[in-house]
C-alpha cells in the first residue's frame, strides 16, 4: 500500500464498515469491548473515497484507541481494512479465519516462541505446521519432503515456494534432532515462520480473497 487513500480497496474484511468487536485493547487485553467515542472523516476529492478517523473506548478498563479505517467504495470491493494505535505489545497472535483449525495452533506457538526468543521450537513449530498443511492439502507422500514435491506437481505449491519450504524442513529438521551441534540462528528462524506466514497466505488467505471478489461481482454465479 503506498498510499492511505489505497485502504480497504484490495485486501482486508467483508463489509463496508468497521466492526468494533474486531478490536483489541492495547491496555486490558479485552476483545471487542468498544463504544464510539468519536468520529471525523475526510473524503478524497472527486471521488466518494473516505478515510475515517474513530476513536473507541474500551468499556473495560476506559482506555482509548484510534483507528483508521476505510471502505473500498472507490472501486467497490465490498472490503474494508484499518490500522490502529496503540496496538497491543503482548498477547497471542492472532490466526486468519481462513485457515484450518489444526494449523492454529503450531502457527501460535511458532510466533510465541519467535517473541521468547526460543530459536529451536520456533523451528519446530513451524515445520509442524507445515507438515499439518501438506497433509491437509492431501499430498502424497512417505515423509515431508515427498508431499512438498507432490504438492508442486499437482500445482498447490509454486516451484519458487518449494525450494523456500525444503529450508524450513531442513533448518527445522536440526532442531528437532537432540543431537544437533550447533544452536538455530534468530535470523534462520525468524526466515522460517515469515515463510510459513507466507505459504498460508498464499493457500488459504488468497484464494478466498479471490473467491469473495467473484462472489461480489457475479453474485448468481452466472457466467458474464
Amino acid at each position: 500500500m503506498k498510499s492511505w487513500w489505497e485502504l480497504g480497496e484490495y485486501t482486508g474484511h467483508t463489509g463496508n464498515a468497521m466492526e468494533p468487536r474486531r478490536l483489541t485493547c492495547a491496555f486490558c487485553g479485552e476483545e471487542g469491548h468498544f463504544l464510539l467515542a468519536f468520529h471525523g472523516e475526510k473524503k478524497k476529492p472527486t471521488t466518494n473515497k473516505c478515510l475515517n478517523f474513530d476513536v473507541y473506548r474500551c468499556t473495560n478498563c476506559m482506555g482509548y484507541v484510534h483507528v483508521l479505517w476505510s471502505s473500498g467504495r472507490e472501486w467497490g470491493t465490498g472490503l474494508y481494512s484499518y490500522q490502529v494505535l496503540p496496538w497491543p505489545l503482548e498477547g497471542k497472535p492472532k490466526p486468519s479465519e481462513n485457515w484450518p483449525d489444526g494449523v492454529n495452533r503450531f502457527w501460535i506457538q511458532a510466533h510465541d516462541s519467535l517473541t521468547n526468543e526460543n530459536w529451536d521450537a520456533a523451528n519446530v513449530m513451524a515445520r509442524s505446521a507445515l507438515q499439518f498443511v501438506a497433509r491437509h492439502k492431501q499430498a502424497k507422500g512417505s515423509n515431508l519432503k515427498g508431499q512438498i514435491n507432490d504438492l508442486v506437481s499437482k500445482g498447490v505449491l509454486h516451484p519458487l515456494m518449494k525450494d523456500w519450504a525444503d529450508e524450513v524442513r531442513l533448518l527445522a529438521n536440526e532442531s528437532a534432532h537432540p543431537n544437533a551441534s550447533l544452536p538455530a540462528e534468530p535470523e534462520d528462524s525468524k526466515d522460517i515462520v515469515n515463510f510459513l506466514d507466507s505459504l498460508l497466505l498464499y493457500l488459504y488467505d488468497l484464494p478466498k480473497q479471490i473467491e469473495d471478489f467473484r462472489q461480489r461481482k457475479n453474485p448468481a454465479g452466472s457466467t458474464p
